[in-house]
């Protein structure tokens, strides 16, 4: 069990039989009436965030999610095929499973395997991940003295906003928590 009140970013609890894991947290006391949490939880199963708040103290089941590293190797339609870098066994997750995590992946890149009670439940990637860009508008004399963004489409199908002097082919540093850009590679 977890108090609220011991809630951090990254922290796993189980909530209505599914597994979250906090992305935001705010503890709150009001000049008026009792203290709470004012959470943002993602579902490591699903993906999606949820925002819940909860009376400070509330205690709560932690979920215990095991992590093992394994690299990426490629994907068949909707099956994607990892590799344990320990045991060289071969692990399938399907789409659903990744969510949004397909855009930020790459061929031979090194992650985290997430899993719940002996099943695979999804995947932590890197906080920062190098990806080419394969289209965006060319950029064009004077363009960067207005400090504006283009969009652009990497190799993965992930389209980020993107400075104008950023060009085809670059290989651009991306947020995997916010989808923006950070810098050239």
């Amino acid at each position: 069990m977890i108090s609220t009140n011991d809630f951090r970013t990254g922290v796993t609890i189980e909530l209505d039989g599914e597994v979250y894991s906090v992305v935001e947290f705010q503890h709150v006391k009001p000049g008026k009436g009792s203290a709470f949490v004012r959470t943002r939880i993602r579902n490591l199963k699903t993906g999606n965030v949820l925002e819940k708040t909860f009376n400070a103290g509330e205690k709560l089941p932690r979920a215990h999610v095991d992590r093992r590293e394994v690299q990426y190797l490629y994907n068949t339609g909707d099956q994607y095929i990892f590799m344990d870098n320990e045991t060289y066994e071969q692990l399938t997750l399907t789409k659903e499973q990744l969510g949004d995590a397909i855009y930020y992946m790459t061929e031979n890149m090194v992650m985290w395997l997430l899993m719940f009670q002996g099943a695979s439940i999804g995947v932590e990637l890197p906080n920062f991940v190098v990806l080419k860009i394969v289209e965006t508008d060319p950029g064009f004399k004077g363009d960067t003295a207005t400090g504006g963004s283009k969009p652009a489409r990497m190799e993965t199908g992930l389209v980020v906003k993107v400075p104008f002097f950023i060009e085809n082919g670059q290989a651009i540093k991306v947020d995997t928590r916010t989808g923006q850009y950070i810098e050239r590679a």
